[in-house]
């Protein structure tokens, strides 16, 4: 259940690469300063304007990224938002009531939008820039698949993240992040064009910046991924406290179950929701890129409570 994580970091290395390239071409065609080279002793570079850019770039990408990420989920996902008032199906009102009913034991003043998309993936997230303009969005294979029990656990945990803020404090880590990666970027892009003749220098800057831009920011997710981790045991307890931990514990069980299954499926190994949610079994270094932790450690932690 890592879509929400997935959408803000793609978005986040789309709208700084965005950033960076429109800036090159404006230095490049103006008189504004976007080398931040002395010619001083050493690499002859001004760290400390570098710095402001990089901070500055840095927090309006990862800012840029969080106001867009509901709009993005629903256009990626295709999410039908369920209107309270309107005329809905029993299943539909159902899901609605769970999120409303779980907000207000979360303390939550405003009612985060609803909404289902259709896809055979188990599947939850919630996202938006701010608990007034949350959403939160179910599949309809986690509907199909999960009992009622279940279900709730799975919102309940949903409602945790956006009662905690947790879009916002990762906002403010990816933009922590960012500013290293566009920092970091930005000397190495030119202690390279000073490896090539004069006049290629100016191309070779622009296209190193954009790679090691790309480079670095993938490195980053691994740190944000690993607050991602830790988050998911806080969002756990968070749900248990909402729907209590029984249903929580359920919940985590029934997804593991699911994934077992995914596992030992092998007449479907084309079928997409099966490969999503096999992204569960990582091992190794691909652990480190990982935004949700295993869910045996997850229902351990849970149960020891």
């Amino acid at each position: 259940m890592g879509k929400r994580i997935l959408f803000f970091l793609l978005t986040n290395i789309l709208v700084m690469t965005t950033i960076v390239i429109v800036w090159s071409i404006i230095t490049a065609f103006t008189d504004i300063g976007g080398s931040f080279e002395t010619g001083g002793s050493g690499l002859g570079i001004d760290y400390g304007s570098l710095m402001v850019f990089s901070l500055l770039v840095g927090f309006i990408g990862s800012f840029m990224s969080l106001a867009m990420s509901r709009w993005v989920a629903k256009k990626m996902m295709k999410v039908k938002v369920l209107d309270p008032d309107g005329s809905l199906a029993p299943q539909e009102r159902a899901v609605v009531e769970k999120v409303h009913r779980l907000a207000r034991a979360a303390g939550l003043a405003h009612m985060p939008e609803v909404g289902i998309y259709r896809s055979a993936e188990v599947n939850a997230f919630a996202t938006g820039p701010t608990k007034k303009r949350s959403l939160v969005a179910v599949s309809s294979g986690l509907l199909q698949t999960m009992d009622d029990d279940a279900v709730e656990g799975v919102i309940a945990h949903e409602i945790a993240h956006v009662s905690n803020g947790d879009m916002v404090t990762m906002t403010l880590l990816q933009g922590v992040v960012n500013t290293f990666v566009v920092f970091l970027s930005r000397i190495v892009a030119i202690v390279v064009s000073r490896l090539v003749r004069s006049e290629m220098q100016m191309v070779v800057r622009f296209a190193a910046i954009i790679v090691f831009q790309i480079l670095f920011s993938i490195l980053g997710s691994i740190v944000v991924s690993a607050f991602s981790r830790w988050r998911e045991y806080r969002a756990d307890r968070g749900g248990a406290d909402l729907a209590g931990r029984d249903k929580m514990a359920h919940a985590l069980r029934s997804l593991k179950s699911y994934v077992d299954r995914a596992h030992l499926d092998n007449d479907r190994t084309d079928d997409a929701a099966i490969q999503t949610m096999k992204i569960n079994g990582k091992s190794g270094m691909a652990k480190l890129f990982s935004s949700h932790p295993d869910l045996d450690e997850r229902i351990a932690r849970l149960e020891q409570r």
